[in-house]
């Protein structure tokens, strides 16, 4: 079976899952307007809610960046270039990564390390799920999204600007409508994920 061809579960019952299936991420240059509404924005971030999380933490939240701030948003990743010690020529690509897609959100994770009842481990798992559900709901109201990261994302400044004591700046996620087809990086095959339990011998 091709499993990165959508056709292929015609017949097995899951028709509902086309939409997951043909999820793939749109580079920021190929999103274009119009972007989700305040209403479909406010439905991902609900199925961002739907995410397994032990003891609903919350350890999570999105950031939207106005279209009035993305300038200086470029300043600040401008900012960060030029600490880095990069050319002017990057500096100014640096700059407009800001302007990438027509919507652009922040994903913040807030870990909570002492916690007694949820490791770290489970809270960034939940974290994680809430990103894949929010994406996946863009897909399927129609836009496309790519979560970006970088070194930027480790600034201190440009994480102050974004984070709360003990939160950490996951990233961006630039958003919009994708001007081509989205398509596989390459043929998924869960065979290379999935194993059957063979307990390890225990050791003398």
């Amino acid at each position: 079976m091709n499993y990165s061809d959508p056709q292929a579960c015609d017949g097995l019952n899951v028709a509902g899952m086309k939409p997951l299936l043909t999820r793939h991420s749109v580079g920021p240059k190929y999103l274009c307007p119009p972007a989700p509404t305040d209403e479909q924005l406010w439905l991902a971030c609900l199925a961002a809610l739907r995410a397994p999380d032990h003891k609903k933490l919350l350890p999570f939240r999105f950031v939207i960046i106005p279209d009035d701030k993305r300038a200086l948003l470029g300043n600040l990743f401008a900012d960060s270039a030029r600490r880095d010690g990069k050319a002017d020529e990057e500096i100014a690509v640096e700059r407009e990564r800001a302007m990438l897609g027509p919507l652009l959100v922040a994903f913040v994770a807030r870990i909570e390390t002492e916690n007694p009842r949820v490791p770290p481990h489970e809270q960034w798992l939940a974290a994680g799920g809430a990103l894949s559900n929010f994406m996946t709901a863009l897909h399927m109201m129609g836009y496309g999204a790519k979560m970006l990261s970088g070194r930027k994302a480790a600034d201190p400044v440009i994480c102050e600007s974004f984070c709360e004591p003990g939160e950490t700046l996951v990233g961006w996620i630039a958003v919009g409508t994708a001007s081509q087809e989205p398509h596989p990086r390459h043929n998924d095959n869960p065979d290379a994920i999935v194993r059957y339990w063979q307990p390890r011998a225990a050791s003398a």
